[in-house]
């Protein structure tokens, strides 16, 4: 890990409750969050995979507190998130911010870009106007934008000028870890690389610590320092960015990596996974990835494995490996 730690995650749960019925009575719980410890150092790319609907992207909110956990703790700068009331939640934030996956649904249309940028600045008590101002437009010149398009509306850019906007925004208060939910998936690929080497500027002149959600591999490999993968609810992999790539040790990490013929390690052949993702409303027994694993044994389906360290930084939870 890089640096000391910043953040630290301990078996952290989010739970839906689902109902149904005329009397609208519980039925069960969507277990979109269940388990997952982590850490990130200062200064540190955790670059978080792992296929759509297996709780990447609710972790990143949980841990913000954007959703509130159902159970666990998350510690940052050694402060217990998880106990903190509104105001002082308010002030932490400061300090940990989000990068949306979609600019347009993230800027709101009706106010400035300006606006949109200052707001974090009015909440946290920074009002003078000749202020607000020249923190606004060195925001914008900071993530590549000319200094006068405060006064402009979120209509008018394209969607890579959009999500710098959401970058500066984001960067307003001078936060030491941002979580970048899937931030250049909606964009062109030829405006991806753009956003992706601000990001690593950004992060290189003030130390930036980001974790990193996505499904693009290949994005993650350029990124990350680190590298994490969930499954249904819960991490089922983890490691230093080359020995991830070089010895990835789950199977369902091998899969992931051996559908991306760039990233195949040597002498692998491609790894086809059968059936779709279980429902997290009703995960299998034992553990979670057997029913579509090409490795199974019998002991699978019937006991749960824990993430335990096989080598130095590599963590990874399944039987093989016992």
């Amino acid at each position: 890990m890089k640096g000391r730690v910043m953040l630290e995650v301990n078996n952290l749960k989010k739970y839906y409750r689902v109902t149904g019925g005329l009397m609208s009575r519980s039925i069960g719980e969507i277990r979109a969050v269940d388990g997952v410890s982590l850490a990130v150092g200062m200064g540190e790319v955790l670059g978080l995979v792992g296929e759509s609907g297996c709780g990447k992207s609710t972790l990143g909110k949980t841990i913000l507190r954007l959703e509130e956990p159902t159970a666990g703790e998350i510690k940052f700068n050694d402060v217990d998130v998880v106990r903190l009331n509104r105001r002082h939640l308010r002030e932490l934030r400061g300090k940990m911010q989000i990068v949306f996956q979609d600019p347009d649904s993230s800027l709101d249309p009706r106010m400035t870009v300006g606006d949109s940028i200052a707001e974090a600045l009015v909440v946290h008590g920074i009002s003078g106007s000749a202020e607000l101002d020249d923190r606004v437009a060195r925001l914008l010149e900071k993530v590549g934008l000319e200094s006068d398009f405060g006064e402009r509306y979120p209509h008018e850019f394209s969607g890579g000028q959009k999500q710098r906007i959401g970058i500066a925004r984001a960067l307003a208060m001078d936060p030491q870890l941002i979580i970048a939910d899937e931030p250049v998936s909606a964009l062109d690929v030829s405006v991806q690389a753009q956003i992706l080497n601000l990001m690593m500027d950004i992060r290189e002149r003030d130390g930036l610590a980001y974790i990193f959600v996505s499904h693009d591999l290949s994005v993650v490999r350029y990124l990350s320092d680190r590298v994490a993968v969930m499954y249904l609810g819960k991490i089922v992999e983890m490691a230093d960015k080359t020995e991830f790539f070089r010895n990835p040790l789950h199977p369902y990490t091998e899969a992931l990596l051996s559908a991306i013929a760039s990233l195949r390690p040597a002498g692998r052949d491609r790894i086809l996974l059968t059936g779709d993702l279980p429902s997290p409303l009703n995960p299998p027994p034992g553990c979670r990835f057997h029913t579509r694993c090409h490795r199974v044994m019998p002991v699978c389906s019937q006991v749960e494995p824990e993430l335990a360290q096989i080598a130095p930084g590599h963590m990874v939870s399944c039987h093989l490996y016992v």
